[in-house]
């Protein structure tokens, strides 16, 4: 079967070279020159603040599950059962079956690093796509080629990196990228300022309630004039005996002669209330993550009103990262239905976000079908007369 014209991909090698560009960029005599990429140290940072952080961890975690899953549509019948059993018993990652596992952990790694690899392993005849591999971004990188429209995605070889063979084969996606760069910018940007500060809060708690919650005592002894000789005995003695009296694993009373005073430590001093400023840094991280607090279970005072708008919010950044690995999706279902002999045309059909929408779209189509009902009656009682 003919696939009809050549792949835009291959079209575009006689594309003009970038403008904008510095001419020693687009030699292509350095192919591991790159403009700027993401470290190691980037990645470790952004892994070490989501199992600090729970909630932001948390809120990861809730962006791809609600991203919702996606079916094929198309008028080919034949390509469309092909496809959706491709979705639905392709292997992952060697543990799991599903097309929707790659995505979700190839969205999890976009979300936390700002750029995600993935790779399609096809059968050893070329008869479909067999399985889909969610690439670690510490065994490989995303680098210009001749142009900086041009990725290559390198792996680490024998210590050194190498452009993969099979480019067809490798998918690569940045999310927000800089202009002028290859460097995708993770959603946590911007957050390690105020997570230490949010873990310092916490620190300090910790400190304090070790300190105030394992009571320390502090035992005086103030002789008299006649026993002053003595004081020095007396106070190891008193001292002993405290200690036993604390050590006991049962209740122990302590029994001195004398004057003597105890006293806890830090008695006198007040925790400092900390439920404001955690608040305010909470509503920083929520604020850039986009989530409502009451998706995490944060029980903050806020109306219908405004837990509308912000689900109406969440709608539009869930159907942000739709579009972002949307294209990912496309390369993949197209290369194993061209494998298997299909060049159909066809499109992604997301399912709802929430019940919420499906709801309003239902009573919508109740609606329209009610007026449209009570139109057709009137018709009806006019041609009657």
């Amino acid at each position: 079967m003919k696939f009809g014209r050549k792949n835009r991909r291959e079209n575009q090698k006689n594309a003009l070279p970038v403008q904008t560009v510095p001419k020693d960029r687009q030699t292509g005599l350095d192919l591991f020159e790159r403009f700027e990429t993401g470290s190691r140290a980037e990645r470790e940072l952004y892994s070490s603040m989501r199992e600090a952080v729970p909630i932001i961890d948390a809120a990861l975690c809730k962006i791809v599950r609600l991203i919702g899953r996606f079916s094929v549509k198309t008028e080919n019948a034949a390509c469309k059962k092909i496809a959706e059993d491709f979705i639905k018993n392709v292997n992952t990652n060697g543990s799991s079956l599903g097309m929707h596992n790659f995505i979700y952990s190839y969205l999890d790694s976009l979300l936390t690093y700002g750029e995600a690899v993935g790779e399609m392993v096809p059968y050893a005849d070329g008869s479909g796509i067999c399985s889909l591999y969610n690439a670690s971004l510490d065994d490989v990188e995303i680098r210009a080629d001749k142009s900086p429209l041009d990725l290559v995605v390198c792996c680490n070889a024998a210590g050194e990196l190498a452009p993969v063979k099979n480019r067809q084969l490798v998918l690569a996606t940045l999310l927000n990228p800089k202009p002028g760069t290859i460097h995708g910018t993770s959603i946590l940007s911007g957050l390690p300022f105020v997570s230490s500060v949010l873990l310092r809060i916490f620190k300090s708690i910790k400190t304090n309630w070790e300190r105030v919650g394992d009571v320390r005592f502090a035992v005086t002894y103030n002789p008299d004039e006649s026993g002053s000789t003595f004081s020095e005995e007396s106070a190891r003695q008193i001292a002993d005996e405290w200690k036993k009296a604390m050590r006991s694993d049962s209740v122990c009373d302590f029994v001195s002669v004398g004057d003597v005073s105890v006293k806890v430590i830090g008695a006198e001093s007040q925790m400092p209330d900390c439920e404001v400023p955690v608040r305010n840094i909470l509503e920083q991280i929520l604020a850039k993550l986009g989530i409502p607090p009451f998706l995490l279970g944060l029980s903050w005072s806020s109306t219908e009103r405004m837990s509308e708008q912000q689900a109406d919010i969440l709608t539009s950044e869930l159907e942000y990262y739709r579009s972002v690995v949307e294209p990912v999706i496309i390369k993949i279902i197209t290369m194993h239905l061209r494998l298997c002999g299909y060049n159909c045309g066809f499109e992604i059909e997301w399912d709802d976000i929430n019940l919420q929408d499906t709801v309003e779209l239902s009573q919508a189509r109740y609606n329209n079908a009610r007026a449209m009902q009570i139109e057709a009656g009137e018709e009806t009682e006019v041609n009657d007369e």
